[in-house]
């Protein structure tokens, strides 16, 4: 696969666009001597690349992926966090939490590419996005009460939007971590592929997603998130409003005209 662009963001955060796949951007968490443990430098570039992501039209798709070969991410990096003062901590704190809101706020669809190690603020990261491929090597949790703190990057909200409160209160409570085979049996990943395929099938998943409308693909992502958690018809009103946001767009003239042509529709994107 033939990387056409790279912009760095910082030392340990990289967007790149690949031959073929135009309309995907491939976010890559590039400190791998470190399994790519999140400091305060790297969560700094990491929102700062969700932000650039955002304003970019051509980003249909973003798939999340790590140049470490034995883990995804292993979440806060302790070491960092053993240096600071009470002061410095709750300095850092903004900091950590846009880059995980980054990923989560992300108005495009999202896809994960895990391997190896997805333990703390690194399977955060990986429940921020839409959808999570894993290979057979992925071993996920969330062991923060094991270190005196609690998840802090989205776990405790986005695990029981997942498996529901029981589950999730287990796996929290106990901090263990969970195998690939079993994490896709509880609906902690998605998609389970043999080990070393997660982050060609993540970009593959995301070129199917980028073929259709960015409009449509926008559109039903927000209807979805602010849709979860409703009662029906207040999430209907949510559908009803989306719906109304991409029902005279350009996008959905061109895909009735393409589909009546028989032919590949050349999405406007607006």
């Amino acid at each position: 696969m033939t990387v056409t662009s790279e912009q760095r963001f910082g030392e340990f955060v990289a967007v790149r666009r690949h031959e073929g796949l135009e309309y995907v951007a491939e976010l890559v968490l590039d400190r791998p001597k470190a399994m790519n443990a999140v400091s305060t430098e790297m969560a700094r570039s990491l929102a700062a690349a969700c932000d650039a992501l955002a304003a970019d039209p051509d980003a249909r798709v973003t798939v999340l992926t790590s140049s470490s070969e034995r883990a995804f991410c292993v979440g806060a990096d302790l070491k960092e966090r053993n240096s600071f003062t009470d002061a410095e901590l709750v300095r850092q704190r903004p900091t950590a939490r846009a880059a995980y809101t980054g990923v989560l706020d992300l108005p495009m669809p999202t896809v994960a590419a895990v391997h190896g190690f997805a333990l703390g603020g690194g399977f955060e990261l990986a429940l921020a996005c839409d959808v999570v491929v894993a290979d057979a090597t992925a071993v996920v949790g969330l062991p923060e009460v094991s270190v005196g703190v609690i998840p802090g990057g989205g776990g405790t909200q986005l695990l029981p939007r997942r498996v529901g409160a029981a589950r999730a209160a287990e796996l929290i409570f106990t901090a263990r971590r969970v195998a690939a085979p079993e994490a896709r049996e509880l609906g902690l990943v998605d998609v389970l592929v043999d080990a070393g395929a997660d982050r060609e099938e993540a970009l593959a998943l995301g070129a199917r997603m980028a073929a259709h409308s960015p409009v449509g693909l926008r559109a039903a992502k927000r209807a979805l998130r602010l849709g979860h958690g409703l009662d029906l018809r207040a999430g209907l009103e949510v559908e009803d409003a989306a719906w109304r946001s991409v029902a005279f767009s350009g996008d959905r003239a061109e895909g009735v005209a393409a589909f009546n042509e028989k032919r590949k529709p050349q999405w406007p994107g607006e």
